[in-house]
C-alpha cells in the first residue's frame, strides 16, 4: 500500500525522523492558511502516488500568500504528468504546504530501507547523489550506491550507520546526527511493516541539520492487519479502480499495457509463467488476476467480472492448478460468471489438480462454449488464436 508524502513524513516523525514542518491542504483556502501558520516562504507540493513531481510542475516555491493562492489554484485539479504516471497523468486532489528551506550550501543525498529479495533481508541503501532517480544513478555509476544488509534478528547496528555516513563523506558532528537519523529510519521501516522507506533527497543543511526533505513510504499489504491506523491512510482515488474492486474480494488484479488476453490464475509464479507462454504463443496479456489458493465460487465469479471490465480483453485464459483451490469450485464459479454476466468473449480453461475430472465434466455439461486444454502450451495457442493474434 502506497501513501502520500505528507502521510509518510507523519509516520516517520512518530519514530523520531526529522522532517520539515508542513500541513496538508485540500482547498486553496486551506493552502493559504497553512502558509500563514508556517511563515513564508513555503513550498507547495502536489500530492500524488508518483515521483518526478518537480519536473512535471508539481513542486513550487511561494514567497507570498498571493503566490500560494495562485499556485494552489493552478495545482488543485490539474493533471500532473511525470515519468512515473504515464501519459495519462494523475489528478491532483491535495497539496502539502511545507516550510521553505535554505538550500544554499546544502547537500542532497539519498537514503532508503527496503527488502532485498535476493537475501530475504532488509537493506539500507545510501548515495551521495541525491535528488535524482536512484535507477539512473545505478545505471551510470553503480559504485555510488552504498548498501548495508541488516540481520532481522539483531537489527540495524550503529556501526553500519557510521559506515554509511563515512561513505557519504560526512564528518564530525554530522556523523553524530546521521547515525540516529538512520537508526530512526530503520525503526520506522520495521515498526510499520514497510516494504520501502525512501528519502530522496536527504538534506544536509549548511547549518548541520539532517532532514527528510521528501519521503516515499510503502507498506506490506500482508501486515496491514496489525496497523489499522495505517489502513486509514489509503487513498483509493490514487489506485486503479479495478485493483481496488479486486481487493474487496481478497483478489489481486494487475492491469498491463497493450495486450488483449485476460488471465485468471492462482499464484504469482503461475501468473508469470502464464504471461510468458502467452507471449511465446504470439499474443500479449491485457491483465492478470490472481485468485489465490482458496478462492470460493463467489470470488471466482467476481474475478471474472473484474477481468471482463477491461475493455481491451478479447479472450480469457483461465489457468488454475487445483491444490487448495479445487477444480470443481473453479468450474462452479466460472459457469456462474459466464451465465450471469452473459460473457461474449472466448474462454479457454486449463485446470490441473484436485477434482480435475469433476471440474472438466461440469464445464462440458454446462451447455456453454468453453474451450479446454490439457497443458499450458495448448491453452496459450488456443487463447491467442481466439483473441485474434497479437494485440
Amino acid at each position: 500500500m502506497k501513501i502520500h508524502e505528507y502521510q509518510g513524513k507523519s509516520v516517520l516523525a512518530q519514530y523520531g525522523v526529522p522532517v520539515p514542518k508542513g500541513k496538508a491542504a485540500y482547498t486553496v483556502y486551506e493552502a493559504v492558511e497553512a502558509a500563514r501558520g508556517l511563515g513564508l516562504p513555503v513550498v507547495v507540493k502536489a500530492q500524488i502516488h508518483a515521483g518526478g513531481r518537480g519536473k512535471g510542475g508539481g513542486v513550487k516555491v511561494a514567497k507570498s500568500l498571493d503566490e500560494v493562492e495562485e499556485i494552489a489554484k493552478a495545482m488543485l485539479g490539474m493533471t500532473l504528468v511525470t515519468h512515473q504516471t504515464g501519459p495519462e497523468g494523475r489528478t491532483v486532489r491535495r497539496l502539502l504546504i511545507e516550510e521553505g528551506m535554505d538550500l544554499s550550501g546544502a547537500r542532497e543525498m539519498y537514503l532508503a530501507v527496503l527488502v532485498d529479495r535476493a537475501t530475504s533481508r532488509p537493506v539500507m541503501m545510501a548515495s551521495a547523489q541525491g535528488g535524482m532517480d536512484i535507477e539512473e544513478v545505478a545505471a551510470k555509476d553503480p559504485g555510488a550506491i552504498l548498501k548495508e544488509s541488516v540481520d532481522p534478528v539483531t537489527g540495524f547496528q550503529p556501526y553500519q550507520a557510521r559506515k554509511l555516513a563515512s561513505g557519504l563523506g560526512l564528518e564530525g558532528d554530522l556523523v553524530g546526527k546521521a547515525v540516529p537519523f538512520m537508526t530512526s529510519l530503520y525503526r520506522a521501516f520495521e515498526g510499520s511493516d514497510a516494504s520501502l522507506v525512501e528519502i530522496n533527497p536527504l538534506l544536509v543543511t549548511q547549518g548541520g541539520d539532517v532532514l527528510a526533505l521528501d519521503a516515499k513510504v510503502n507498506f506490506d499489504d500482508n501486515a496491514l492487519f496489525r496497523h489499522p491506523q495505517l489502513v486509514e491512510l489509503r487513498d483509493f482515488k490514487e489506485e486503479e479502480a479495478l485493483e481496488v474492486d479486486a481487493s474487496k474480494y481478497d483478489l489481486n488484479y494487475i492491469k498491463l499495457e497493450g495486450g488483449n488476453v485476460g488471465c485468471m490464475v492462482n499464484g504469482a509464479g503461475l501468473a508469470m509463467a502464464t504471461m510468458d507462454i502467452i507471449k511465446l504463443a504470439g499474443g500479449s496479456p491485457a491483465n492478470f488476476l490472481d485468485v489465490g489458493g482458496g478462492a470460493s465460487a463467489d470470488q471466482i465469479k467476481n474475478a471474472f467480472r473484474i477481468l471482463l471490465a477491461d475493455a481491451d480483453v478479447q479472450a480469457v485464459l483461465i489457468n488454475i492448478f487445483g491444490g487448495i483451490l479445487r477444480c470443481d469450485i473453479l468450474a462452479e464459479g466460472v459457469i456462474a460468471a459466464v451465465r450471469e454476466l452473459d460473457v461474449k468473449v472466448p474462454v479457454v480453461v486449463r485446470m490441473k489438480g484436485n477434482n480435475e475430472e469433476t471440474g472438466r465434466k461440469m464445464l462440458a455439461e454446462s451447455g456453454l462454449n468453453f474451450e479446454t486444454a490439457d497443458d499450458m502450451t495448448e491453452a496459450a495457442g488456443k487463447v491467442v488464436a481466439a483473441a485474434g493474434g497479437a494485440a
